[in-house]
Formats: C-alpha cells, structure tokens, sequence
C-alpha cells in the first residue's frame, strides 16, 4: 500500500471532524443567543460545560487508549455517542437541559480532535513525514464547512444548524472504519507511568505558562462569532472571518517541512505570543468588521504556530509508553482548562462592558504568557550551559 493511499482515510477523517467541529465552535455561540436567546452569561455557562467535560473525558479516554493499544476502536465509540446525544442537545429549550445535553455532547466529541493529532503525529513519525502535511486536513475542512455553512444558515436560519452538523460528524463516523491504527507501544501503560506525566516539572510548567496563551485563544474562539454580530456582520461574515483564519492556518501546517526545524521550538511559541499579544489589543480597538476579517489571516501565524510547536516541544518531552495520555493532557490544557476560564469570564465582560472590552483583557494575558515563556526558555538555556 502507497504512502499516499494509507494517508487517505485519515486526511478524509480530519477533514470531516474538523467539519463538524467548526458548527460547534463557529454558530453554537450564536445560535444559543439568537435561537434560544440566552445572555452572554449563560452562553458562557454552556461554553464553559463543553472544556469541563474534556477535563473528565480527555484523561479518561486517553487511558483507555493507551491501555487497550487502540485509537481507530476508541474514535468509533465517541463519534457514534456524539451523534445520538448531539440529536437531543439540538431540540432541548430549557436552559437546565441544555447545560445537560451539552456535557454530555462534549464529553464524546472533545477527545476526537486529540485522537486525530495524536494518530497524524504516530503516523507522520512511522512514515517520516511532516505532521503538518496530515494535519492541514483539519483545517481545510474547517475553512470549507466555515463558509459553506456560513452560506447556509444565512439563507436558511440559525436554526437548521442540525443539519450540516449530522453530515459532516456521519461522514467522520463512516471513515473512522477505515483509519490504520498506530504502532502500539511494545511496553504496557500503568497509572504509575501516567503518574510520571505529572512528575516531570518541565512540563508542568510549560503548561502552566502557555495556558495564559491559550486562554486568550480559547476566549476568542467562543466569543468571535458574537463580536462580528455586536459589529454588525451576518453568520455569514463569520463565516468569512473563519474561512479566511482557517486558510492561513492550513497554509501554515501544509509548509511546516519546510520551516518548523530551522530554530529552536519555544522560539516559535514566543514569536506566535508576541503575534497574539498583537492581534488581541488591535481587536479591543476596531469597530468594523471587515477589519476584523482582514486581520484574520493572523490566526495562522498564531495559532497554527503555537499548536504545531507545542505539540512538537511535548511530545519530546513525554515517553513512547504514554503519548497518547500525554498529547490528551496538553489538549485538555490548551482546549480544556483554557476553555472553561475563557467562556466563564468572556460571557460578563461582554455582558457588563463590550466585545472590545474582552478583547483588550485578552491581550494582557496573551502578553503574561508571552513573557512567562521567554522566562521559561531563559532559565532551560542557563541550566543548559
């Protein structure tokens, strides 16, 4: 079997997935307040639900996997659950309900896109190929569903969101049978091996210091959608804003060969903080959102920068034996914990003050983080010599 042809299967899963994944994190904010009507609070209280899930459902999975050997069977489980529950969460109207429906959609769907990196990552390595190039799959099929169903919802409402949503997560469903597994580790996870993850001081405060960086990124993620509409721009517009964010961000992972090895890692995480730190404080200041739009191209010198590197500086710094629980730890920290922070302070800010407000708020942290990190390498390098 051909490179290419092995390949396929999983740049078609990360195409799918990162589909579905775009409706939940694109429209989910605006169909909530449009739809159904709820405040910024609230709106965050249901946002928050989805990171405190993966904080339960990332570790617990990442386990399962690591101890049954397997990713392709794991992702069969979570896609089916998310579907059946994902069906309820779209026709419940009380707010009780929909916090319930929502943890328990989140609580399948979060490990997905982990499942996806971690096995891009195992694949890329076996076959000595970027990581970038498997993973830049994701976030065309982000940028496609963005504007596609952008377009959509748009013409039809917002509240048809069901609809894309159960044909991009089937599609993901119906590849997930056809994905090769990684090469298991020969030597057999414990909770003492797991237990090391949280021994190694290192990583413990990298992440630490990068969650202040995530943060800003999660914040804005669940926020975005509704900042355009305050704007005055249509779902339409943010789809646009999307398509035009996840375009710089596939470009990025499709030429990572090419770059990603020339300098040290955490010189790229620094560089993608500064960019952030940026982005962040000019958001806090504009009122159109066409400026936004343009500014989007930015998302891929941040994010995709800040994630290709990341996930790179971890996975040399955890054993073969826990890679999968590790690259679950790191998601639950970028994803997680930054989510919950993010959509639990986001909500009042916008509430109390203005979409602006939040996003001058979030440059403060994106520069904390930047300076924490530069910290963080200055101490490894002095240690080091």
């Amino acid at each position: 079997m051909s490179q290419h042809k092995s390949l396929t299967p999983l740049k078609t899963f990360l195409f799918a997935f990162f589909a579905t994944n775009t409706i939940i994190l694109s429209y989910i904010p605006i169909y909530l307040q449009e739809d159904l009507g709820l405040s910024g609070t609230e709106i965050g209280w249901v946002l928050a639900i989805g990171p405190l899930a993966a904080l339960i459902s990332e570790p617990f999975w990442g386990y399962m996997s690591d101890k049954f050997k397997t990713v392709k069977r794991i992702l069969i489980i979570l896609l089916t659950a998310l579907l059946l529950f994902s069906v309820v969460f779209f026709n419940v109207y009380s707010l009780g309900l929909i916090l319930t429906f929502a943890f328990f959609m989140y609580f399948f769907s979060a490990p997905v896109g982990a499942f996806g990196d971690s096995l891009a990552q195992r694949r890329a390595d076996e076959l000595s190929i970027s990581f970038g190039t498997i993973r830049t799959w994701g976030s065309i099929g982000f940028a496609v569903s963005s504007l596609v169903v952008g377009q959509y919802l748009t013409w039809t409402g917002i509240e048809n969101i069901i609809w894309p949503y159960l044909l991009f997560g089937s599609l993901a469903l119906l590849v997930a049978f056809r994905l090769t597994d990684a090469e298991p580790s020969k030597e057999s996870v414990s909770l003492k091996s797991v237990k090391l993850l949280f021994q190694n001081k290192r990583l413990m405060f990298f992440l630490l210091f990068i969650m202040f960086i995530t943060i800003s990124h999660r914040t804005s993620d669940s926020f975005i959608g509704i900042y355009i509409v305050e704007l005055g721009g249509t779902e339409s517009l943010v789809g646009v804003s999307w398509f035009v964010g996840v375009i710089s961000e596939a470009a990025i992972f499709a030429t990572a060969a090419f770059w990603f090895k020339k300098y040290h890692t955490l010189m790229f995480i620094i560089v993608a903080g500064v960019l952030y730190t940026i982005r962040w404080f000019l958001f806090g200041v504009i009122h159109d959102p066409w400026v936004v739009i343009g500014l989007q191209f930015l998302h891929g010198l941040t994010f995709a920068v800040l994630y290709l590197a990341a996930f790179d500086y971890i996975t040399r710094l955890i054993p073969k034996v826990v890679q999968g629980t590790g690259h679950l730890m790191f998601h639950t920290v970028f994803f997680g914990i930054s989510g919950i922070i993010g959509s639990l302070m986001g909500g009042p800010i916008i509430d109390h003050y203005s979409a602006n407000a939040l996003y001058t708020v979030l440059g403060f942290f994106a520069l904390v983080g930047t300076i924490l990190i530069i910290i963080y390498h200055v101490i490894l390098n002095v240690r080091r010599a």
